[in-house]
């Protein structure tokens, strides 16, 4: 089969021929549609996850997939020869990765049933980025009517958590620059979002919006300590990007570090609401498996949304 691989670290990406792999007790294999890059993705060719996993190589990168069920490994109850599938490759160490053309995975956790009406092309972007802003968001718990500060929003995970906070009636305050950042993140959804640049002065710009501060930071870029200051006494804080607790000592907040975890749950709610179009996954390219080294250099230098790589 077709896999973009790592031969070691750190290392730009490459299309190679692997084995088909075969599903052990307790997997599935699947004959993946798409998949598509994360900032994981660009952690493992840049070698920074080395000390923090164990690394099996030829590493196949890519965490998000979507596709139909091949085969079921022995005792796998559940899932069906044929059934459409998407999910997140979870397995305790990096090997086995989504940017292929056959995949096998646990079928206990990080795999849901794809629901009519949903693309597999926009699964297969839709699982790693919605499980982290769906996981923030419910951490923070925004009532309907307070205010909510998306930092990074025009990223993957924060233009779905902007679209996820707006359904719930919550007022969004979302970062963006001016032009094609700012009409990228207002289109995401019908709903009012007011923004403000973070290339200015962030925090006067906030201040002048919610004066009291703000209820609820979903941390997903910037300066995690500085975004604390800008909640009210009492506010909460989700970070992606390992923001702790004792980062903001003295002020009275409650930060919340968040690993995403994608469970059959969390997914199959990710997914009823993309086919419900409740929610879009912000797909704004997409690319051949073959292209998937130019993909990681267009995701490096900078995107708005998702970056999707097709693999059949």
């Amino acid at each position: 089969m077709r896999a973009v691989t790592l031969n070691s670290v750190p290392e730009t990406p490459a299309l190679a021929e692997l084995p088909t792999p075969q599903p052990e007790a307790g997997e599935v294999l699947v004959k993946v549609a798409g998949s598509s890059v994360n900032g994981f993705d660009l952690s493992v060719a840049a070698g920074y996850l080395q000390q923090m996993m164990e690394h099996r190589f030829p590493l196949v990168v890519g965490k998000d997939f979507a596709g139909t069920v091949e085969a079921l490994g022995e005792g796998v109850e559940g899932f069906a020869v044929g059934q459409a599938v998407f999910g997140v490759v979870m397995k305790p160490f990096l090997g086995p990765g989504a940017m292929a053309e056959y995949l096998t995975v646990p079928a206990g956790y990080g795999i849901a049933p794809l629901p009519e009406g949903l693309a597999a092309a926009e699964a297969s972007a839709l699982g790693l980025a919605g499980t982290a802003a769906l996981d923030s968001l419910n951490a923070v718990a925004p009532a309907e009517g307070e205010t909510v500060l998306v930092s990074g929003a025009t990223g993957g995970v924060g233009a779905l958590a902007v679209q996820l906070a707006a359904a719930r009636g919550v007022r969004v305050i979302a970062t963006a620059r001016p032009g094609a950042e700012a009409d990228f993140v207002t289109g995401l959804t019908g709903t009012e979002v007011e923004l403000v640049d973070y290339s200015g002065d962030l925090p006067a710009q906030v201040r002048a919006l919610a004066p009291e501060g703000v209820d609820a930071v979903l941390h997903l870029a910037g300066d995690g300590v500085e975004l604390a200051g800008l909640l009210r006494r009492g506010g909460r804080l989700a970070s992606t990007l390992g923001l702790a607790p004792d980062a903001v000592p003295g002020v009275e907040v409650t930060v919340h570090t968040i690993m995403a975890d994608p469970n059959q749950q969390t997914l199959t709610e990710l997914a009823t609401q993309a086919a419900a179009r409740v929610l879009r996954v912000p797909v704004t390219a997409t690319y051949p498996l073959e292209q998937a080294p130019e993909a990681f250099a267009a995701f490096g230098a900078g995107t708005l949304g998702k970056i999707a790589v097709t693999c059949a």
